[in-house]
Formats: C-alpha cells, sequence, structure tokens
C-alpha cells in the first residue's frame, strides 16, 4: 500500500471511519446538507452521562468569578449607568490547565469504552496537553501531532511550551513545519497505529463543552436569580463556541446573546510560512476564527460539528495588543495570571461591557494556564526578534504583523464588528451556481440561523 501524498489522501475517508470507529455517511441527506442534530444524538450520550464521565476524569465544575475590580475599571470609560458585571468561568482550574479537557474527557473515554490501544491529536494548541493529560490517566497511548516551526527550524515559544506540556503526560510529539502536510501526516499515523482520532471537531468534542454552557447558565441563575445577558466565547475552530452555545440552550438560558472573539490578524495568510512567526497568538484569531466559519467541514473529521454560525449572535475582533493589555489588567486588578490567548474573549468583555446597563451580566466563558512560553513576555520578546515593534498608542493603528499596540490606556481599547452577513456571503459562495431545493435551502437556514428568503438574497 503506497503512501504517497495522492494516495493517502484517496484513502482518508475509510482512514477517518476506522479511526474513529463512527459512520459519518449516515446523516447524509439527498443534496448539500446532512442531518446535524441526528448526528449529535448518535453519540449516545445525554449530558447528564457527559457530566458523570467529565467528573470521574477531574474535569468540570470550574469557578465562576466575579471580576469587580475590572468590571469598576471598565466603567470609568462607560456613559452614566452602564457598565456590565464582568464573570469569568476559570477553566485554567482543570486538568491539563483549560476548557480544551471537557473534549478530551469524552475523546479519551470513547477511545477506551471501544478498545482503542491509544490516541492520536493534530494541534498545536492546548487540546493536545489535554489529550495528553487524559491518555496518561486512563493508560492509553498518545501521539500529537503539531505545526511548530517555519522553514528555518525557528519554532513560535507559545507551542513549544504546549509540546513540552504534552511530553511531561507522556505523550510522543511529532513536529512538523509549518504548511500542508500537517493533515497528511495525521492520516499517515492513524493508519499505521490504528489509534483513536481524538478529534476537535467530533460530536464527542462538541458535547464535552455543553458542559461547559450549561454551568455557566445554571450557576449564574443559582447566584443572581437570572441567566447571563451575554457570554463571549474566544473563536477559533468554532468548536468553543457550538458547545457552549448548545450547553446554554440545554439550560434553558435561550435569550443569552453569544458572542464570538477573536484576535485581528487581518493580512496574515495562517499557510504561509515566511508570515508563520509575525504573529504573536497561535489560536483564538482570525485566520482560524473565520475560515472555520464560513466553511465548518474543512476540519479533520467528513462533517465537523463545531458550527458556529449556527450559533453566534455576533462576532467581534480585538487587537493583539488590547489582549496582551488586558492580561496584565487581569493580573494586577484580580490576582489571575491567566494565558494571553483565553484573554481574547476578555478584552472583547471589557468594551462590550461599556455599551450594557450596570445590573447586566456578560460571562467571559474561558481561561487558560500560562507557562514559560505562553507567557506574554516571551511572546514580546520573539515578537521583536521577527522585526514586530512594540508600541503604546491607539491599538486601531495595529498592522498585524508589523506592530503589536498596547493601548496606552483603558479607554482606547475597543472591539471591532465583524460584518455577520460578510459572513453568511462567504458561507455561501459554493453554493452560488448550484441548483438548490427545499431541503438545501432548509439545511442553509439552519446553518445560517437565518431564514429562507433572506438565504436567496444573500446568495444573489
Amino acid at each position: 500500500m503506497s503512501n504517497s501524498y495522492k494516495d493517502v489522501m484517496s484513502r482518508k475517508s475509510d482512514i477517518m471511519k476506522e479511526a474513529l470507529g463512527f459512520d459519518y455517511d449516515q446523516f447524509e441527506v439527498d443534496g448539500i446538507g446532512f442531518d446535524y442534530e441526528k448526528m449529535m444524538k448518535a453519540s449516545g450520550y445525554t449530558l447528564s452521562d457527559v457530566r458523570s464521565i467529565q467528573v470521574d476524569q477531574n474535569v468540570g465544575q470550574t469557578p465562576l468569578v466575579e471580576l469587580k475590580r475590572l468590571s469598576a475599571y471598565a466603567r470609568k470609560f462607560a456613559p452614566e449607568g452602564y457598565g456590565a458585571r464582568i464573570f469569568l468561568k476559570d477553566e485554567a482550574s482543570n486538568i491539563s490547565g483549560s476548557f480544551k479537557a471537557r473534549r478530551a474527557a469524552m475523546s479519551i473515554h470513547q477511545a477506551k469504552k471501544l478498545g482503542y490501544k491509544g490516541v492520536v491529536a493534530a494541534t498545536s494548541g492546548n487540546y493536545g496537553a489535554a489529550v495528553a493529560a487524559l491518555a496518561a490517566k486512563a493508560g492509553l497511548k498518545c501521539i500529537i501531532v503539531q505545526e511548530c516551526y517555519d522553514s528555518d527550524g525557528i519554532g513560535q515559544p507559545e507551542i513549544i511550551e504546549k509540546a513540552r506540556a504534552c511530553e511531561a503526560y507522556g505523550a510522543e510529539v511529532i513536529q512538523l513545519s509549518v504548511g500542508p502536510e500537517l493533515f497528511y501526516e495525521f492520516l499517515k499515523i492513524l493508519e499505521e497505529t490504528k489509534y483513536f482520532n481524538a478529534s476537535l471537531y467530533s460530536p464527542y468534542g462538541i458535547m464535552g463543552i455543553e458542559t461547559l454552557g450549561y454551568e455557566i447558565a445554571a450557576e449564574i441563575k443559582k447566584r443572581e436569580g437570572q441567566f447571563p445577558d451575554m457570554v463571549i466565547c474566544t473563536n477559533a475552530g468554532g468548536g468553543n463556541l457550538t458547545g457552549t452555545a448548545r450547553g446554554l440552550l440545554k439550560a434553558k438560558a435561550i435569550d443569552t446573546q453569544v458572542i464570538a472573539a477573536s484576535v485581528d490578524l487581518t493580512g496574515l495568510h495562517m499557510a504561509s510560512d515566511r508570515q508563520f512567526n509575525q504573529k504573536s497568538f497561535t489560536t483564538g484569531h482570525t485566520g482560524f476564527g473565520i475560515p472555520f466559519s464560513t466553511f465548518p467541514d474543512r476540519s479533520d473529521v467528513p462533517r465537523s460539528a463545531a458550527r458556529p454560525l449556527r450559533y453566534m449572535d455576533q462576532y467581534v475582533t480585538v487587537n493583539q495588543g488590547s489582549v496582551f493589555y488586558m492580561t496584565e489588567a487581569l493580573a494586577l486588578l484580580e490576582g489571575m495570571e491567566r494565558g494571553p490567548a483565553g484573554n481574547t474573549s476578555l478584552a472583547a468583555a471589557f468594551s462590550l461591557a461599556q455599551t450594557m446597563k450596570k445590573d447586566e451580566i456578560i460571562v467571559v466563558q474561558e481561561t487558560e494556564y500560562t507557562g514559560a512560553g505562553k507567557h506574554l513576555l516571551p511572546q514580546i520578546s520573539f515578537a521583536k526578534k521577527n522585526g514586530v515593534k512594540i508600541l503604546f498608542g491607539d491599538p486601531a493603528k495595529e498592522i498585524p504583523g508589523t506592530n503589536i499596540i498596547f493601548p496606552k490606556d483603558g479607554s482606547l481599547l475597543k472591539h471591532q464588528d465583524l460584518n455577520m452577513d460578510d459572513l453568511r456571503k462567504s458561507y455561501l459562495k459554493r453554493y452560488k451556481n448550484m441548483e438548490l431545493g427545499f431541503k438545501d435551502f432548509q439545511f442553509l437556514s439552519d446553518e445560517l440561523n437565518i431564514g429562507i428568503k433572506y438565504i436567496k438574497e444573500l446568495i444573489n
């Protein structure tokens, strides 16, 4: 059997089916769509099951903290009577130090249940550490595949830090340079090892995050007598937002606004070797968030269960300097040192809270651990080494890959709204010249959370 790129890619459907023990073909329907809810239910797990599985693995039930001093700081720049209360779900207290443990708990449980000897995950983020930690706890082998270096062998400090974390839990880490070979190597490893594909984007992974949304809704309701008015999710591949939103709905928090937040890396191509080390954020940025929103099925499973446009009410961006600024503010005002990537949604919350009334509640949905390479100082030093200027001033003037601009004070930290219709139109592009039937339009209506009439207007 040939291991050429062409031959391996031609076998990807069969490799995936064997590596997941999950047949996606049964969810396909005539036309362009598939039965999303049927796919989610086919996992066989209820929300109660997932919560029990996570508790057994020391995952979930994390603290929910009101950021009183940070909220007061935001009110300094808000109109009279405005400045919502900001709460934070501290997911850094999970095993492995991030919300990704919720996803990993389900993948590891399923792998163990089906009799796989090990798991494989393709990730440069916190998910690798989560999979490695919980695989160790379950007695399973673990391989993590990363894009880590540019062609000169220079690696991002944050990704290198995460590799160290994976290795500390006993995982084998395979590090690659940026480029298209990641998926090819991932498929080869799955085929050769016969291990389980611990994908971020399987139904198991998304169901793992549902408990996060459910916990937020239930605890705020219990403590404050109401559901949160707004929950902000750092958005990359979409699973964080999708799972959280589904959990909120299962808790009956139907009026809670779900906001996606990403770091603005406009102009930097994520597959570019030259630009790989020009960005100071390896996840939670527009380079992932926008493409995965407009084409979810680009992921490593036949049908991604992370489908953010079904659930997001608004999509905002913040610049790199603002996230670093908020990372410092969280430490200095609340005594909480957390990794910059998880503070993307916090930076957005700081700005959005100023548009909301003082009695309203906004929840930042996750934090992540910090460490040697994940700390903001190594990130800033790395940026300088790569010719990126570090400035103080107006963040609106930041040019990704050229400079990082810290706001000179909190009044300049502002979010930017992305146009939701532009995202929807980008999603619809590939169907523009197709003959679509009623079922196709119904699927698109579910995907984009808008009416069929409006979809036809956007296509045209």
